[in-house]
């Protein structure tokens, strides 16, 4: 039997003060602000997320760097610009003093509807050392299109210089290597917070266990049916949580069913776990899953849409799972998927994948092509 879990009380750590600095640049971002990433040796550049430019924010960055500004965007979502790009990695655009924030966010997300014409003669800059990718992996993890806005920080003040400088100015600072180091940290702070017995249609003894991470961001939640013996592979569904799907019943996916098919699977076997992950849209989040869907209403299958984006097709990673799994004292698993990824993806951050379960949810007329895209691009098995 397992016992109650109790939530040790985190202790300070490189990962809280990691954490804590990134926490604040994201939220800084979702609400229009500018953030200031830097290196540690003084030099920096000013950021803000291209979805919430607007014309005076644009200005401001201009003012306060007295530098050309540059549009960082994926290289997917360049390459949907017509713009030559790799596959992978981050490209940096030089906007002229004429490019207004209308023709910004039409840059960076396909579904605008404005009357802004694109700017022309667009072509790639210098990237100023990984200010550019930081700016996009800072959006991404705000929820928001990864794309952003930058300009390089002038100055010759010394390592200390960019942290002085924002907070004469009230602005967050952030280190680029913090940014990039962020999800690993929040997983790895992942602790139990609170538990409860919660009797579910299909499972009468289930308990719920909610994970934080340090920095008080998202919570993940395990969902224990009856009592699994840790000393044999668990058999364990990993879920992603699915607004549209599991709560209003959207017939787009097969989320839904396949949340309430896991917990009664594992219940008629008697015992086990399902993970829900809090990385919605394969890990692209609810607003972006929405005008994913908008492209997917115009045509493009469900990769597309993601990459039109400017993401990968799919962004999640397991390593939440994996320390949750870890927490409640389990190192193999039986894996209820259809997704070879999944098992891959697990198994590389250390949990032993005994065998593949299959889960296999049936067409609702709705998400048919749903369900091929994810066998035929996807490489799900049925």
């Amino acid at each position: 039997m397992l016992e109650p879990l109790t939530a040790a009380p985190a202790e300070p750590s490189a990962d809280a003060d990691l954490l804590a600095g990134v926490e604040r640049a994201t939220a800084e971002l979702r609400r229009g602000g500018l953030v200031v990433v830097h290196d540690g040796a003084g030099a920096a550049a000013l950021v803000q997320a291209a979805e919430t430019v607007a014309d005076g924010s644009l200005a401001r960055l201009r003012a306060l760097t007295g530098d050309r500004l540059l549009l960082a965007l994926t290289a997917r979502r360049a390459a949907a610009l017509g713009l030559a790009a790799g596959d992978t990695g981050v490209v940096a655009l030089t906007l002229s003093e004429a490019t207004v924030a209308g023709a910004v966010r039409r840059l960076a997300d396909p579904t605008v509807e404005t009357a802004t014409r694109r700017p022309g003669g667009l072509k790639a800059a210098p990237r100023p050392a990984d200010f550019a990718a930081a700016g996009v992996e800072l959006a991404k993890l705000a929820w928001l299109l990864p794309a952003a806005v930058l300009a390089a920080l002038g100055g010759s003040g010394g390592a200390a210089y960019p942290a002085a400088w924002a907070a004469a100015r009230g602005l967050p600072c952030v280190l680029a290597r913090q940014v990039f180091a962020y999800r690993t940290a929040a997983a790895r702070t992942l602790r139990p917070v609170g538990e409860a017995r919660v009797p579910l249609a299909g499972a009468g003894n289930a308990r719920i266990v909610a994970f934080r991470p340090s920095d008080g961001g998202v919570e993940h939640v395990a969902i224990v049916i009856g009592e699994p013996p840790p000393t044999a592979p668990v058999l364990t569904r990993l879920h992603s949580a699915c607004f549209t799907g599991d709560l209003l019943g959207s017939l787009r996916c097969d989320c839904g069913d396949q949340l309430r098919g896991a917990i009664d699977q594992i219940a008629r076997e008697g015992s086990g776990l399902l993970l829900y992950l809090a990385q919605e849209g394969r890990g692209i989040g609810l607003v972006n899953k929405l005008r994913a869907y908008r492209l997917q209403d115009l045509g493009a299958d469900t990769v597309d849409a993601n990459e039109q984006l400017g993401f990968d097709a799919d962004e999640r990673l397991y390593l939440a799972a994996a320390e949750m799994l870890r927490r409640l004292g389990f190192s193999r698993v039986r894996l209820m998927t259809n997704n070879p990824q999944k098992v891959a993806g697990l198994a590389r951050c250390g949990v032993t994948v005994t065998a593949r379960v299959p889960h296999v949810i049936p067409a609702n007329g709705h998400n048919d092509r749903y369900l091929e895209t994810k066998a035929a691009r996807f490489g799900h098995l049925l």
